[in-house]
């Protein structure tokens, strides 16, 4: 379970929620929404796309007034706080070069330099991405595990969305699941369909959700003992309705807050994905079959895998990520 290939490992989604409320009526959540920015602002290690902040801050819909403030105090906050990081780290690698011009150059100052030169980049673009005001779809709307996005489910009989992590922990499971022994993020936000009807047997069957993306990425092999990261998308640009399983976590001690969370299903490669290095391919359903995915009760096993069987197989061209 925790050996799940690193499939989808990236995508760039829809982050604004707007775009699953035209295209599929869909309400929202609007106190799951207001809840996961709470958080976030007492933990900015919670991750966010750009995107979905950008989707409420350009509406007029009511109820969001909260959540825009939220976003423009952490906004504020995190331009501040880069900029101070920034100052420092200009300083360390200015003091660095200093020493590698002398007469006396040191292996700290050559690591301080090359680590300093690094963070220095990272943060300019960190700010510039803070304060800038214009989307950029391929960095505001990608996602990573354990980051947040809209996914659409079908609740009491009506299509919702509400934002759910990226990394499934299935309900009833012990946080630890959700990192391996060396403490990295586990293999839960991919559901291998042939562990469907095994590992994730309380999911399948019973808690669907559909997020819809772009573009998803992947890391292979770059035939050199490294890896490289490849962008995959459909040649002729439609979207990709990526079936996915969802949890809703609860605390049984009611000390650590309800996690939605939820993982997207992979299947054996497209053709073109196996022979760029890749092993898994996310299931990319058919419009059509997008209703009874996301009401998956009463369905036979049979019924839900024939849907998966019945996917969509667009050519899924690739180029080296930027």
């Amino acid at each position: 379970m925790l050996g799940e290939d690193r499939m989808c490992y990236s995508a760039e989604v829809w982050a604004d929620y707007h775009k699953y409320v035209r295209a599929y009526g869909a309400d929202i959540d609007i106190d799951a929404f207001v809840e996961l920015y709470l958080r976030r602002a007492a933990d900015p290690k919670i991750k966010i796309p750009k995107g979905m902040d950008q989707g409420f801050l350009h509406t007029q819909t009511p109820g969001v007034t909260e959540i825009q403030a939220l976003i423009q105090s952490y906004n504020a906050t995190f331009v501040q706080n880069s900029e101070q990081e920034l100052f420092k780290q200009a300083k360390r690698l200015a003091d660095a070069e200093r020493v590698l011009a002398g007469s006396k150059p040191t292996k700290k100052a050559a690591n301080d330099q090359r680590i300093a030169g690094k963070k220095v980049k990272q943060l300019k673009r960190w700010i510039s991405d803070g304060i800038r005001t214009v989307p950029v779809p391929e960095r505001d709307d990608r996602i990573f595990p354990d980051w947040y996005a809209p996914v659409l489910i079908v609740e009491d009989g009506r299509p919702i969305v509400r934002p759910m992590r990226y990394h499934c922990r299935p309900a009833g499971m012990d946080p630890s699941i959700d990192r391996t022994k060396r403490g990295q993020v586990s293999g839960t936000y991919n559901a291998r369909r042939d562990n469907l009807t095994r590992f994730w047997r309380h999911q399948f069957g019973h808690t669907h959700g559909l997020m819809v993306a772009r573009v998803f990425y992947e890391n292979v092999d770059d035939g050199a003992g490294g890896s490289q990261e490849l962008q995959f998308i459909p040649s002729t640009g439609e979207n990709l309705l990526i079936a996915c399983l969802v949890s809703h976590w609860t605390d049984p001690a009611g000390l650590l807050p309800d996690l939605w969370s939820y993982a997207a299903v992979t299947d054996a490669p497209e053709p073109e994905v196996a022979a760029a290095g890749h092993d898994r391919t996310i299931v990319n359903l058919k419009p059509e079959n997008v209703d009874a995915w996301l009401t998956p009760q009463g369905r036979s096993v049979e019924e839900l895998l024939a849907l998966m069987d019945d996917k969509q197989h667009p050519y899924y061209e690739h180029r080296k990520a930027a």
